[in-house]
């Protein structure tokens, strides 16, 4: 059953201040930004990522580390981000300190969450809880990950553990981040953990981890009231010649988006489904790699990403398909001009406006990322955050960040570009 649209966490509805404006979002539409614990917490030594990170025939640029040490200063990170206009957060919970080993779960870790999702409900904001977010325990990685015959068994069972302890705090739960992601990263590009390079593996992961979300579905149903979801990433894929679409395409697409839309039907779909939105692909199903390099005089990323506003609108109008209400649970710019990023952010935000102003029905958005953190194989380079993190830790928001709290504050898309209050330079 769908649910209908979540009430604003603060309560009361929008500051007259004395002049009315058009209004481009809803009351109670959720405005947030996403985090991931390997990303932020720092010291997650007991998954597949810190071994990759640490083995030199990866492709990973540097360690993790002590990420942002976010697993100490959460709570400060909260009531900043709060501060900053935000009605909704998403995070995600560290399999591998939960069950540091096979069937064992850690009370310690167990309460660590839970001071955590307190933290984040007594600020006022919704939290959108992520359980699978690219990192496996070590255990789970070196029986095979998403291979081993009992994989779906084994990550619904800690799924269960975890939201029939914690389920009261949680209001959203995301079962799998970007499945299509950890199948093309890690068993076809080999950029990710297990680095493989093998065409067959990818499919099959692809498989499996939709057979994963289904069966994490009914574990959180039946130990909690979440609202449970899927996190998508739907990038704008085109075929590299100017020519109709080939079989070939039609196969790369399937795996990276129709098979995780299409096949979300039946009782165990799901109550709302997460679209992530970064960048328009140009593929080439004859090319090793699937994908070619954006057209000269694309407008790139610091990840080599093309920007295209539009794919936003039109990967919205693709996952509307499914029936389900729409949450953008990621979307955002690395770069190091943060004028780069507040153009980003209105183009994008005008494309869900008029997604929605089509009957699209999407209920929030959730920016990428709170903060610069670990960006997986590229390391510490990109900067995504709207909050600049110093080598001392030290928090300072960027004036995109205090652009995006008027925004959230008001629901008009003008704001992003009103004099507001100080926004002090990273």
């Amino acid at each position: 059953m769908s649910p209908g649209p979540a009430s604003a966490p603060h309560g009361g509805g929008r500051a007259d201040h004395g002049e009315r404006h058009h209004v481009d979002f809803p009351d109670d539409f959720l405005w947030g930004s996403a985090t991931s614990a390997h990303q932020v917490e720092g010291g997650n030594t007991n998954n597949d990522w810190w071994d990759f990170e640490h083995d030199p025939a990866s492709l990973a640029r540097e360690s993790s580390g002590d990420g942002i040490d976010h697993f100490h200063r959460y709570a400060d990170d909260f009531a900043l981000l709060a501060s900053l206009g935000h009605n909704t957060h998403r995070l995600s919970m560290e399999w591998s300190r939960i069950e540091p080993a096979p069937g064992e779960f850690s009370r310690a870790a167990l309460l660590h969450y839970r001071r955590v999702l307190t933290a984040l409900r007594d600020t006022g904001m919704t939290a959108f809880v992520t359980l699978h977010h690219f990192t496996l325990p070590r255990w789970f990685a070196s029986r095979g990950g998403w291979l081993a015959p009992d994989a779906v068994a084994v990550f619904a069972r800690y799924c269960r553990h975890v939201t029939a302890e914690l389920g009261e705090l949680m209001p959203f739960v995301c079962t799998v981040n970007e499945p299509q992601m950890v199948a093309l990263h890690g068993y076809l590009e080999g950029c990710h953990p297990p680095g493989i390079t093998n065409p067959m593996k990818w499919r099959r992961v692809g498989e499996v981890l939709v057979d994963a979300h289904f069966a994490a579905v009914r574990a959180v149903r039946a130990t909690s009231d979440a609202r449970v979801g899927l996190a998508v990433q739907l990038p704008l894929l085109v075929p590299a010649d100017a020519g109709p679409e080939s079989a070939g395409f039609r196969a790369v697409r399937y795996e990276i988006v129709d098979r995780h839309l299409d096949e979300l039907t039946g009782p165990d779909t799901g109550d709302w489904l997460g679209v992530q939105y970064y960048r328009k692909q140009w593929v080439d199903p004859a090319s090793p790699a699937l994908f070619v390099p954006p057209p000269p005089g694309t407008p790139l990323t610091q990840m080599g990403w093309a920007v295209h506003p539009d794919g936003l609108r039109r990967m919205l109008h693709r996952a509307a398909r499914t029936g389900l209400p729409l949450y953008v649970t990621e979307n955002g710019i690395a770069t190091g001009d943060d004028t780069e990023r507040l153009d980003y952010l209105a183009t994008h935000l005008a494309a869900l406006a008029r997604a929605r102003a089509e009957g699209v029905d999407v209920r929030g958005y959730l920016h990428w990322s709170a903060f610069d953190n670990f960006e997986w194989s590229e390391g510490y380079r990109p900067r995504f955050g709207l909050i600049a993190v110093g080598d001392d830790f030290v928090r300072t928001p960027r004036p995109s960040a205090h652009a995006f709290a008027r925004l959230a504050r008001t629901g008009r898309l003008d704001a992003l570009h009103e004099p507001g209050e100080r926004t002090p330079s990273p």
